[in-house]
């Protein structure tokens, strides 16, 4: 199909990330490995390797595997409250990651400089206002803005509403929109207020290419929005980020283990943070039962609300293709309907 519209709609993250689509796909804790991410790169798309918390020489090695099977742009995805953190850092700068996504909690003005002195453009999440503005002064080149519709560990404002914040005052650094995004249509419209492109995750997990479970995948071919929901945090005296899966025994498990961790903190058995890490662990733990070993009653279905959209198992090829049609296609619409509607 001949892009008319999209070429110019996206173009601020199109020149930034170097690629043909500004369509990123999320990292994804053992999903996002140098097959799914060369994949999606090679496909004109942007893929970014989960960095986790995998071991340094791991990382290295996933960064050198990603460069053998795509000459395209990649990211590398950190977190900066993962033990190997810092480490991870010197791999990525030793690498020469040419992106660096940083993840968690805050990095500081002296994390972004230094993943920026090994020539990495540096890109983080912000998943609110006054976040987003304390980045841009520390230096970071790109911002991606995540809405609670999200897998995994979400913020507190939906994609929408952040998607406004953000986007209709213009902003000095590109914007990447991402959380509950599923088809083009969406991806036209918050092109059309201002993003420089979107970030997708779910809608990849079903790809051919991708290395998660069989059953992993059929979850959530199967699985309607309603079906991934947001953890609770019972009590601030034990304070949990919310985390957004396809809600099973697994998902149970985690509230028994928070509700019997939370009466250890109160009586003073247990420090409040060992308590928060004993949490992360089972995140980290139930994650990889589903993905890699197809656990799909007790491991974790970490999805966003996007999982409505997913039907069918595809190659990398065909998602994007469907994604770009559908955009070019409603940018399309809008201007028919009024020329000065659509961006660019």
């Amino acid at each position: 199909m001949e892009l008319k519209y999209l070429p110019q709609a996206w173009k601020r993250g199109t020149d930034f990330l170097g690629t043909r689509y500004a369509i990123l796909c999320g990292a994804m804790t053992w999903v996002s490995e140098s097959g799914l991410v060369s994949a999606i790169s090679n496909e004109g798309g942007f893929g970014v390797l989960a960095g986790g918390n995998m071991p340094p020489a791991l990382l290295a090695k996933e960064i050198e595997a990603t460069r053998r099977k795509t000459s395209f742009p990649f990211g590398v995805n950190l977190i900066t409250v993962a033990p190997g953190f810092r480490d991870q850092i010197e791999v990525v700068v030793r690498e020469k990651a040419p992106f660096i996504f940083f993840a968690g909690s805050i990095p500081s003005g002296k994390d972004i400089e230094h993943a920026k002195s090994g020539g990495a453009k540096v890109i983080c999440f912000a998943p609110v206002l006054s976040l987003a503005k304390r980045l841009i002064k520390q230096g970071v080149d790109a911002l991606v803005i995540e809405g609670n519709e999200a897998g995994g560990h979400i913020g507190p404002v939906a994609t929408s509403v952040l998607a406004q914040e953000f986007l209709l005052g213009g902003s000095e650094v590109p914007i990447f929109v991402a959380g509950g995004i599923g088809t083009g249509e969406m991806i036209a419209q918050y092109l059309n207020l201002g993003a420089a492109g979107a970030q997708l995750g779910t809608r990849f997990v079903v790809a051919e290419e991708c290395v998660a479970h069989p059953r992993f995948k059929e979850a959530f071919i199967r699985a309607n929005a309603r079906d991934a929901m947001p953890t609770t945090q019972f009590d601030p005296m034990l304070p949990t980020i919310p985390v957004r899966a396809i809600v099973n025994e697994g998902t149970r498990d985690f509230n028994r283990l928070q509700l019997e961790l939370l009466n250890r903190v109160k009586s003073g058995e247990l420090p409040r943070e060992e308590g928060q890490v004993k949490l992360e662990e089972f995140w980290i733990g139930a994650l990889r039962r589903a993905v890699v070993e197809g656990d799909v009653e007790r491991g974790s279905l970490m999805a966003g609300q996007s999982v409505a959209f997913v039907r069918k198992i595809q190659p990398v090829r065909e998602i994007l293709d469907e994604l770009v049609t559908a955009a070019e296609r409603k940018l399309g619409d809008m201007a028919k309907i009024c020329p000065q509607a659509v961006a660019g």
